[in-house]
């Protein structure tokens, strides 16, 4: 007891001193929080000031429909060597900070829940393999330095580790070499590593704390890559699909926080970012929440999937049983035309505006607005849509702002189109999950919907409407 004691005010005496030096204070068995950046927020390197709010939704809707279609393909088929991703490089949405190695180098990734691996861009160091002037041409940057890291390892060849990423190879040393291919074409290669990767927790999140605190994941395996065929914007890619090289996944095993996520995305309109949870923090508490069960992942095709039963709008109700994959990457929701079709009949029936050709071939079902308050009051007559989910019989209730956005100046548009022979997946899109809080349990297989004030969930001085 005695032993006991003493530990116990060494660890508060520990904690006490990092909180008073401003050392780093380690997260709790309460989880952590990371800001989720959109593409086109101006805390976003990628924000494009010459755009108007509107450009850059309509960007975002084209976008939409170029990642959809790879996503499909990589639904169909993926690669027979299991190396195939199903993020689309160019038609990402959100990005992340994160901290690694020792001392720490911050780099900032694509998040994709449609990736599994984690990889950032390495420069040209004996750790490493060479990169040539001809791949650096390829699209690989000089971000992350294994040499100046006293934490990074090496993964060798005949290590378990090694085996379990499909796709790898060896070198003349017998390191453990990765080759990632992307449905679009690009692709990454370099050496599989092993390396400290921290995270800052959410403003606030440590009281007295004259820094954030942070997660130490230890000995995270990771791909250094060193050359990249295609633009790769950002420096490099987080994935969070439920694979063994997940973040979610290597988190569950690293800490006591379990394989649990979840996001609370801000509207397209609002200046703020998104809280993006881990463990405890990704529980959702909120009422009103409903719960299905996803469908048991293909380690090839790390997409989140649940069963649509139905979807009703008012008395109307439109069964179709289909699987829908919820896809924090894509703008828009895409539905079987047997869905679809019938929910653009209910909504012409119920709204009394004028029609207004698209603006581009992506989007189906537009109307016309005057003024300001012409878009508060169209909104006062589009109905809510419900998604009847399957397995524990939940539903999830879009709210007007999740179906019509105004993507030019009097112009109101449904963020919905049909599922196609060229995109023969459904899906469930970022302004359909808008002010939802969104949770994974990977643990449970299961993923829950709970409405919520987004704007409002990440703790930042910066939100603003």
């Amino acid at each position: 007891m005695a032993g006991a004691r003493c530990y116990a005010l060494l660890v508060v005496a520990i904690v006490l001193t990092a909180q008073l030096c401003g050392c780093t204070a380690y997260v709790g068995r309460d989880g952590f929080t990371v800001e989720f950046i959109h593409r086109d927020s101006v805390q976003s390197p990628f924000h494009d000031p010459s755009l108007t709010s509107h450009g850059r939704l309509l960007a975002a809707v084209r976008r939409s429909a170029a990642r959809a279609s790879a996503l499909a393909r990589s639904y169909a088929g993926g690669s027979p060597h299991g190396a195939v991703s199903e993020v689309v490089h160019g038609q990402f949405e959100y990005l992340m900070h994160v901290n690694v190695g020792t001392p720490a180098t911050r780099v900032l990734a694509i998040v994709d829940t449609g990736s599994n691996l984690v990889w950032f861009k390495c420069t040209n160091v004996r750790t490493a393999a060479t990169t040539t002037p001809a791949a650096i041409a390829g699209g690989a940057s000089l971000v992350f330095n294994p040499s100046s890291s006293s934490t990074f390892g090496r993964v060798y060849c005949q290590s378990g580790t090694c085996h379990k990423l499909p796709g790898t190879s060896c070198d003349a040393s017998s390191r453990c070499k990765y080759a990632q291919s992307y449905v679009d074409g690009s692709k990454t290669t370099g050496l599989l590593s092993t390396e400290s990767l921290i995270f800052d927790d959410a403003p606030g999140g440590c009281v007295g704390c004259r820094q954030r605190r942070q997660l130490l994941v230890p000995n995270f395996s990771f791909g250094c890559s060193t050359a990249t065929a295609g633009t790769f914007r950002a420096d490099g890619v987080v994935g969070l699909g439920s694979g063994d090289f997940s973040l979610i996944t290597q988190i569950g095993a690293g800490t006591s926080l379990g394989r649990r996520f979840s996001y609370c995305l801000a509207p397209y309109y609002v200046n703020a970012s998104s809280p993006l949870n881990f463990g405890a923090r990704a529980a959702v508490t909120e009422p009103g929440a409903a719960t299905t069960a996803l469908l048991r992942p293909d380690p090839r095709k790390p997409l989140y999937t649940v069963v649509l039963e139905s979807v009703r709008i008012g008395n109307a109700r439109f069964e179709h049983l289909s699987n829908v994959i919820i896809d924090s990457g894509t703008t828009l929701t895409f539905l079987d035309k047997v869905l679809l079709d019938p929910i653009m009949e209910e909504m012409t029936r119920r709204i009394h505006f004028v029609r207004k050709r698209p603006p581009n071939r992506q989007l189906q079902l537009c109307y016309s607005v005057l003024g300001p308050s012409g878009k508060f009051y169209f909104y006062k007559f589009v109905p809510d849509l419900t998604l009847n989910l399957a397995v524990f019989a939940e539903a999830v209730t879009l709210k007007p702002e999740n179906l019509f956005v105004e993507v030019q100046i009097g112009t109101m548009c449904l963020m919905m189109a049909p599922v196609t022979p060229q995109q023969p997946v459904a899906i469930i899109g970022n302004i359909a999950q808008q002010n939802f809080h969104v949770g994974y349990d990977l643990d449970k297989g299961t993923v829950t919907f709970a409405p919520a004030d987004c704007a409002r969930s990440y703790r930042s001085s910066s939100a603003s409407v």
